[in-house]
């Protein structure tokens, strides 16, 4: 974190990056000063309202994050940024999103946990549009442009106000992330009593194993019981869903080994935080890949130089696509399908697929439209596929696996195969 005199001293002469959090109220004149060079500007964590005017003159700004104020508008100083591609406002109370604050080369745009009632009609015809985070608003309706965001990947619907599925969403031709649980439209219920309850007292915390946009996790031990991991909730208000979505659509799906399914949720915690109780997966396991970068924005990031054997890779796929068939056949949608939501043993390629934060409950009894929705989870098991498929050195099976890839990433999503077919062609291989 830089300081006010830091910036004022001409310390950070030509840096690419300014993090400020120091109760800032307004946008010091020194930020311009950095015009020929600052590419990433944070001002997460202080009491904004407004940026100047004159936004434009960072001609080389491509990130701003400003979550964590007081802003009840989206600048429209920012329409103005040439290069601006990653706009975050998480947690403001921004009510307004004025057309002429979407700048041109907008690729990612964050304003979960805010007051939103409509989005303006320009945002769907962004063109470079790929990431979308809208959990936690009260939308009630999405624009009708946004039916024709080609390039749109990963857009995040929680917990608003949407009174019908948007079947629209179902003919974009790139989407594969997508998270809707929280909404009128989708099923309800009560998380309450939909899992066992583990008193805060009975436990015994151990390691911190990691840490995510939602929780924590903790190795612990409860009573005569096995290891046992523990997610503990950040907030109320998490990126893809609230707690108890998670710890509802978890509860209502059945015993899989390739899926990490609660065992039972946590109650009278000292600060009052939600979580849930998980098996414990062997030390040796580990995350297939870290999150995107804000330069990939809506891909993973593999280790580097990328390789996976080819046996490896064919135990991977198959438990991958037998977790998301069995997701699909009991009307869940896993929403956050990516390789760092994967835990596997690196020595077998037997796979796991964990976290469902962003997941939702299908409506089952309209089957077209379920199907839609799950063909939009396709995509993402395909782009996952194509990844895997990049750093096999066989190359039998390298283009074995592209040709899957293939399938599950067709434009037309009613031209892909079902998770189910993917989960067979995989056995056959």
């Amino acid at each position: 974190m830089h300081t006010l005199e830091q910036l004022r001293s001409g310390a950070l002469a030509g840096t690419r990056r300014l993090d400020l959090a120091c109760g800032l109220t307004q946008v010091p004149a020194e930020v311009f000063d950095l015009a020929d060079s600052l590419e990433v500007l944070n001002l997460t964590g202080n009491h904004l309202d407004a940026l100047p005017p004159d936004m434009g003159r960072l001609k080389r700004l491509r990130v701003l994050f400003a979550s964590n104020n007081r802003f009840t508008v989206v600048p429209e100083s920012l329409g103005d940024c040439p290069s601006l591609e990653t706009v975050g406002f998480r947690a403001n109370r921004i009510g307004l999103v004025p057309a002429a604050s979407l700048p041109a080369s907008l690729r990612s745009l964050v304003l979960t946990d805010n007051l939103l009632e409509r989005l303006p009609e320009r945002l769907g015809l962004m063109p470079n549009l790929q990431k979308l985070m809208l959990t936690g608003n009260r939308l009630c309706g999405l624009p009708e442009t946004l039916a024709a965001a080609s390039a749109l990947e990963l857009l995040r619907l929680a917990a608003n106000q949407l009174g019908r599925w948007p079947t629209e969403l179902g003919q974009l031709p790139r989407l594969a992330w997508l998270a809707l649980a929280g909404n009128p439209c989708s099923e309800a219920g009560s998380a309450s009593d939909a899992l066992p309850k583990v008193d805060w007292s009975e436990l015994a915390v151990r390691d911190r194993l990691g840490e995510g946009a939602s929780g924590e996790v903790f190795e612990v031990r409860a009573g005569c019981r096995p290891h046992l991991a523990l997610k503990l909730f950040k907030g109320t208000m998490g990126s893809d869903g609230l707690p108890d979505d998670e710890l509802l659509v978890g509860a209502g799906v059945a015993a899989h080994p390739a899926v990490m399914t609660p065992v039972a949720q946590l109650q009278g915690h000292p600060e009052h935080r939600k979580g849930v109780l998980m098996p414990l997966l062997p030390a040796a396991w580990q995350d297939l890949a870290a999150p995107p970068s804000l330069e990939r924005c809506t891909r993973d990031v593999y280790p580097v130089p990328w390789r996976i054997g080819a046996a490896q890779a064919w135990r991977l796929a198959g438990d991958v696509a037998s977790a998301v068939a069995h997701l699909h056949a009991h009307g869940v949608m896993h929403g956050d399908l990516y390789a760092h939501n994967i835990r596997w043993d690196s020595a077998t390629g037997q796979a796991i697929l964990c976290d469902l934060g962003a997941a939702t409950r299908l409506p089952m009894h309209c089957p077209d439209l379920a199907g839609k929705m799950m063909a939009l989870e396709v995509r993402a098991f395909g782009c996952l596929v194509e990844e895997l498929a990049s750093g096999v050195l066989d190359s039998a099976t390298s283009a074995s696996l592209q040709q899957l890839a293939d399938a599950c990433l067709q434009t037309d999503p009613a031209e892909r195969p079902t998770m189910a077919m993917c989960r067979e062609r995989l056995r056959r291989a």
